[in-house]
């Protein structure tokens, strides 16, 4: 887990001063893993840390904290004594106040702060940072002795969405959510797209969707299901010719026979070709949009998106 910038970017924009709730550290049985953040304003709130009597107190505590024009704060939770939930374990969350100059100050691998005494920064995170500027990486979240350090996200990985029907609109519903990606969505109309677009979604319409695609990133990742045939083989035909990370086509065995017939015919060999998958998804879990849907989030889980359409997933 790590800090999206972007996402409280995007909360700190729209709602001025915003509280990030992290899960700092876990003892035992938790709901939800160290490093996962839920963000809270005055009227609202995004993400979850596992819900439940934990999550409601918290997100009481951080609109206190917006009202009291506090900073931070560390909350030590006993699960099972203290809010009789059955996990049985402990959790510990900070709390932290949010506006535009915080956010500008995320800069970086990693973000290290004191969230609470007067202690001198601690060995343990000074050894940490000395790693990262030598190359070793992001460690994961770290508390110790009142100092605070988390990862920052990693740039999110472009994902181009062609087609805003029942399955385009499944997926944007189930990809939308995931830490890491940022989702272009293309079609031929607006009234196409729903009337509320997932935080993050950028919409793009087209009379020819593939006089878009050099636009898109040549490392960019491309899940082709528009409503025709003709757009999709251009998609593809595009595609091709542009470069892509990885490309997934929605359809039948039949379809994709066809289809690599006229892109061989375009000039494609059966190499380049075979770069596209189709069908997407998992035939297991059957071909309703949101079965389609789970199946390539899973293989997002699972694999990383650089493995959005690999045959192996594919089914």
């Amino acid at each position: 887990m790590s800090l999206d910038r972007d996402a409280l970017a995007r909360a700190v924009a729209a709602e001025g001063r915003v509280v990030r709730v992290v899960v700092a550290e876990i003892r035992g049985s938790a709901p939800r893993e160290a490093g996962t953040a839920m963000l809270v304003w005055a009227e609202g709130q995004s993400g979850t840390i596992g819900g439940g009597a934990l999550e409601f107190e918290a997100a009481a505590e951080a609109r206190r904290l917006l009202r009291d024009r506090g900073s931070a704060r560390v909350a030590r939770v006993a699960l099972g004594p203290g809010l009789g939930q059955c996990c049985g374990g402990a959790v510990t969350l900070v709390s932290e106040v949010f506006d535009a100059e915080a956010v500008a100050a995320l800069t970086g691998e990693v973000h290290a702060r004191r969230v609470e005494g007067d202690r001198p920064m601690p060995l343990a995170l000074r050894r940490a940072l000395a790693g990262v500027r030598g190359g070793l990486g992001a460690p994961p979240v770290l508390l110790k002795e009142g100092w605070f350090l988390e990862p920052l996200a990693l740039p999110a990985r472009a994902l181009w969405i062609w087609g805003a029907g029942h399955v385009g609109r499944a997926l944007v519903g189930v990809l939308a959510p995931l830490p890491g990606l940022a989702i272009t969505w293309v079609d031929t109309a607006a009234a196409r797209f729903p009337d509320v677009l997932p935080d993050g979604v950028v919409p793009r319409i087209a009379i020819d969707p593939a006089a878009l695609v050099p636009e898109a990133p040549a490392g960019a990742h491309h899940l082709i299901l528009t409503y025709s045939h003709a757009l999709d083989l251009a998609l593809c035909h595009a595609l091709l010719v542009r470069g892509f990370g990885s490309a997934g086509l929605i359809g039948s065995d039949s379809k994709w026979a066809r289809f690599r017939t006229r892109l061989g015919q375009l000039g494609h060999s059966p190499a380049e070709i075979a770069r596209i998958c189709c069908p997407i998804g998992q035939k297991t879990l059957g071909k309703h949009p949101q079965a389609i849907a789970i199946g390539v989030a899973a293989a997002l889980l699972s694999e990383g998106v650089d493995r959005i359409a690999a045959r192996d997933i594919a089914g």
